[in-house]
């Protein structure tokens, strides 16, 4: 049997970023890797805090959505070894989902030598998030606006303008997306659909002629993110009040608990932003690690190998983001 592997690197990504909820994904220089090859026996390697407590067999997200994309083909490969490791925190809002769907798709697809299309991979990929905008701007890089009406996905990339940056704060506690989307109301007003289509598309138009300016305001929302402020202390204020302190615009990363501003890499009060997130959340009695990232164009890679599955880790940890 062949022991062809592959190595893939997958960025993160941010969802919604205010009103385009479930329809604007952006990914982050922030990344997971996987190796995978067909093997004689299934064996998933772990390595870094991430995974913990991640399935090491074939329960694992990885194997099972890799076994979709060979059922896709017409080709069965029921027995991998897999190795992963991952800077992606887990249920925080910052696409850790997505990026292993992307990632097992992708390497698998890469061993069948591209079989599948990436809008083929999209589409498998958007049935089983759902949602369209993490995986696929964690498959195509950049900002991605998507649709999904239940049958096909569609989206559009957007190269993003290259002053921005993002700051997030990382809450020190997990927030499951099924409880997250449980905080919803199941219809809203007709008022507050306006608002959001108004503002999603004010935000797309900036995104896409570099308004910088316009960011502030197209960053309100009025579909998820009141709702959701009532599980994430602090959440309320920081909304409200983060564009005060040089923010361009701030959202509730995905479904949270990661609070997400945007910010222009030049702008001379990065500090005071800083201090308000950190203040704001503690003032609550919650804790959060602050990472300064930026948007990246480059979506879900496929990587010369140099090294064994065993050495992955080593391999990859500590990688200066560009």
């Amino acid at each position: 049997m062949s022991r062809q592997k592959v190595r893939v690197r997958i960025p993160a990504s941010t969802a919604n970023l205010g009103p385009g909820f479930d329809t604007l994904g952006m990914a982050l220089d922030l990344h997971a890797w996987i190796d995978m090859a067909v093997a004689e026996t299934t064996v998933i390697h772990l390595h870094g805090e991430q995974m913990r407590g991640i399935p090491k067999d074939k329960k694992n997200l990885v194997y099972r959505v890799a076994q979709q994309v060979f059922a896709a083909a017409g080709v069965n490969y029921p027995e991998l070894e897999i190795s992963m490791y991952s800077d992606i925190p887990l249920t925080r809002g910052l696409g850790s989902s997505a990026s292993a769907i992307i990632g097992g798709m992708y390497a698998a697809n890469a061993l069948l030598g591209g079989q599948l299309t990436n809008d083929e991979l999209f589409q498998l990929a958007t049935q089983m998030e759902d949602h369209p905008d993490n995986v696929g701007a964690s498959l195509y890089g950049g900002i991605v606006v998507a649709s999904w009406d239940g049958e096909r996905a569609e989206s559009i990339r957007i190269e993003p303008d290259e002053r921005l940056e993002v700051l997030v704060a990382i809450p020190d506690f997990h927030l499951a997306t099924e409880k997250a989307r449980n905080a919803l109301p199941k219809q809203v007003d007709m008022k507050d659909a306006v608002f959001n289509v108004s503002h999603s598309s004010l935000l797309v138009a900036a995104l896409c002629t570099g308004n910088l300016r316009a960011i502030r305001l197209a960053m309100k929302d009025a579909l998820h993110q009141p709702y959701r402020s009532k599980l994430i202390p602090g959440m309320e204020r920081i909304l409200r009040d983060a564009d005060q302190y040089g923010a361009l615009g701030v959202a509730l990363s995905g479904a949270g608990p990661t609070l997400l501003a945007l910010v222009d890499k030049n702008c001379s009060d990065k500090a005071k932003l800083e201090a308000f997130l950190i203040n704001s959340l503690r003032s609550e009695n919650v804790n959060a690690q602050l990472l300064w990232l930026k948007p990246s164009s480059k979506g879900v890679e496929q990587l010369a190998i140099d090294c064994e599955f065993n050495t992955l880790f080593e391999n990859s940890k500590g990688e200066v983001r560009a």
